[in-house]
C-alpha cells in the first residue's frame, strides 16, 4: 500500500487540494501498478509562520 506524504504551505483552495489528491493518486497508481484504492495520500498544510525560507518565515516574506 503506497503512502505519500505531502507538505504544502497553507493557502490553497479545497478544489486545488482535491485535484492534487487525485493527480498524485493517479501518478502513483500508474507508476507502481498499484490499484488506486490501495494508494494513500496525506496532505499537511503548514502555516506560513512555520515555514522558513532563508531563515525568515514565509509570512514575514509576504508569500
Amino acid at each position: 500500500m503506497p503512502l505519500v506524504n505531502i507538505q504544502i504551505m497553507e493557502g490553497r483552495t479545497p478544489d486545488k487540494i482535491e485535484a492534487l489528491l487525485k493527480n498524485i493518486t493517479n501518478a502513483v497508481s500508474e507508476s507502481l501498478d498499484a490499484p488506486k484504492e490501495n494508494v494513500r495520500v496525506i496532505v499537511t498544510e503548514v502555516p506560513k509562520t512555520h515555514w522558513a525560507i532563508g531563515g525568515a518565515s514565509a509570512k514575514e516574506l509576504g508569500r
